[in-house]
């Protein structure tokens, strides 16, 4: 078994385990993490996934031993894995070591990283001629800006952990060792909240891409009439009775 599922609570963990190859992705790895996401998104138990490596490492790309092994379909799933689903719940990369090539576009892919302060990002397939094909050209930009992604995929050069961080492309960074933990503690506080009004917002901030302004301010205002009309009437009456005041978080239950 390449790819390790388990869960804590509504939290869902997806583990590369393919340490010998510092958890490099090969074809039958991508298929693993596809099915293991698809399942996540189908399991209304789970709240927020979250996706890392075993051994010290997130994952070092698609495995170039790979290649030539099976033939790429530009209009079928990506060869990373899950890089071309998106899914309606939240998934968290808790990276430790290296989230490089296929490896950062997996980072990517995910709606929050939690990186480890010994982290490096990067586009080592830059050194190969290895194109991004997994979404690192789409979504490195729309996270960092279209300077700083440009910078990082023309030069394929390292960005540590404290860089990722100042530039947004990591949203949390902790000690060594801690990355996972921490995404724990994250997907549970996220887990917490009011989730139709939650996944709602998450997926108007996916979808506004598609749109110019005007219509993906009409978009928002749609998405947000369910969530107002079944959530929000009981959320407000808990805040009048008291809770949270002074932007405390701890009166919050899990619904």
């Amino acid at each position: 078994m390449s790819v390790i599922i388990t869960r804590e609570g509504p939290v869902t963990i997806v583990t590369i385990d393919r340490p010998t190859r510092r958890n490099a992705v090969d074809p039958d790895t991508a298929a693993a993490l596809r099915d293991a996401f698809a399942a996540f998104a189908d399991d209304s138990d789970a709240r927020v996934a979250i996706l890392t490596g075993s051994a010290g490492h997130f994952c070092a790309g698609f495995d170039l031993k790979g290649v030539g092994t099976s033939r790429y379909d530009p209009d079928g799933p990506g060869p990373m894995g899950p890089t071309r689903m998106l899914l309606g719940k939240p998934v968290i990369a808790a990276v430790e070591g290296h989230a490089v090539a296929g490896g950062l576009e997996l980072a990517l892919w995910c709606d929050l990283r939690v990186a480890a302060a010994s982290a490096v990002f990067g586009v080592y397939c830059r050194r190969w001629g290895v194109p991004l094909i997994d979404g690192g050209t789409v979504r490195l930009p729309r996270i960092v800006g279209q300077g700083r992604a440009l910078d990082m995929i023309l030069t394929g050069r390292p960005v540590e952990a404290a860089e990722a961080h100042h530039i947004g492309l990591a949203d949390r960074v902790v000690a060594d060792g801690e990355a996972l933990s921490a995404a724990i503690t994250l997907a549970k506080q996220i887990a917490a909240f009011p989730q139709l009004c939650m996944t709602s917002d998450r997926m108007s901030a996916y979808r506004q891409w598609d749109f110019d302004l005007a219509d993906a301010l009409t978009h928002e205002a749609h998405a947000g009439a369910a969530p107002l009309l079944e959530g929000a009437a009981a959320g407000a009456k808990r805040f009048t009775e008291g809770a949270g005041r002074g932007g405390s978080f701890a009166a919050l239950k899990r619904e």
